[in-house]
C-alpha cells in the first residue's frame, strides 16, 4: 500500500510485468489535487519512463497507463477499468507470458 503515487517506483511497476502482469494502471488523484503536492506528477512521469522502456523491450508502452480521478469517481474508476481491460485483452498475453508458455 502506498500513501500516494508519487512513491511508486520504476522498478514496481516493472517487476509486475515480469511476475506475469499482461497489463498495470495506475490510479492516481487528481492532478492539481495532490496531498503530497506534485506526488502525482512524480507518477505520471514514472509511467511515461517505464512505458519507454517497455517499448524499447518490444513488450509495448501501451500495456502501463495512468488515470487521475477523485475518490467520488466510482462509475468512471470502472469505465476505465473496463475500457483498459478490453485493451490488454486486444493486445493478448505480454510477450513476457508468452515466452514462459512455450517454455514450459
Amino acid at each position: 500500500m502506498l500513501p500516494c503515487t508519487g512513491r511508486i517506483e520504476e522498478t514496481l511497476l516493472l517487476e509486475a510485468f515480469e511476475n506475469g502482469a499482461d497489463g498495470v494502471m495506475v490510479i492516481g488523484c487528481l492532478e492539481g489535487d495532490c496531498h503530497y503536492l506534485s506526488g502525482n506528477i512524480r507518477a505520471r512521469a514514472r509511467v511515461a519512463r517505464v512505458a519507454g522502456i517497455l517499448e524499447s523491450i518490444r513488450i509495448g508502452g501501451d500495456r502501463i497507463r495512468m488515470f487521475n480521478l477523485s475518490a467520488g469517481e466510482g462509475a468512471k474508476f470502472a469505465a476505465y477499468v473496463n475500457e483498459f481491460v478490453e485493451q490488454i485483452r486486444e493486445l493478448g498475453p505480454s510477450s513476457i507470458n508468452v515466452a514462459r508458455k512455450n517454455a514450459a
